[in-house]
């Protein structure tokens, strides 16, 4: 995905933070994904050891084919769709705007901005052992405008970020208020 084909720059703005969430959240699903494709191998050998004649038979061997190929193609397309969407998930922050980019399904997107001189109150939370061992946490946005709450979910070094936008945001403010 090029930046310039989902947000507009204006002739003064210059990108400071590009933000996704942090990989290491991913993990589980990986994980659950590697469960599920081993489940049809550990199916086939307690069929095999419970019932050894039974695929032996071709039609009942052709039908266990065609489901694990369905079984297979379906892992892989929610898999796919999961991790398109935690990719493209993106915060963009500038000197002018943070822009909220959701994937929220495979074919849906929402963009949202949140212009920085607006931003009243900033706060980064890291709690739990991983986000605690990886620095990974959420940074909540409050705003005056439209969108009242913007939470950046999951983002590596949190507590950088906060500190990053609020130095932004107060140059942003000094710059509206002249």
């Amino acid at each position: 995905m090029q930046i310039d084909s989902v947000i507009h720059l204006k002739s003064y703005e210059q990108i400071k933070l590009l933000l996704r969430r942090h990989a290491i959240t991913f993990l589980p699903l990986i994980g659950i994904f590697i469960i599920l494709l081993l489940m049809p191998i550990g199916v086939y050998f307690l069929i095999n050891a419970i019932f050894p004649t039974f695929l032996t038979n071709t039609i009942t061997y052709t039908l266990m084919v065609l489901f694990a190929s369905i079984y297979y193609l379906s892992i892989y397309l929610f898999f796919y769709s999961y991790f398109v969407t935690f990719y493209l998930d993106l915060w963009i922050i500038t000197n002018d705007r943070l822009v909220d980019i959701r994937q929220v399904t495979l074919f849906a997107r929402t963009i949202a901005e949140i212009d920085l001189y607006q931003i009243q109150d900033i706060s980064s939370d890291v709690s739990g052992f991983f986000p605690s061992l990886f620095n990974y946490g959420n940074v909540s946005i409050q705003t005056a405008g439209t969108i009242p709450k913007c939470i950046l979910y999951n983002v590596p070094d949190p507590h950088h970020i906060r500190q990053v936008i609020l130095e932004l945001s107060a140059k942003d403010k000094d710059y509206h208020n002249k």
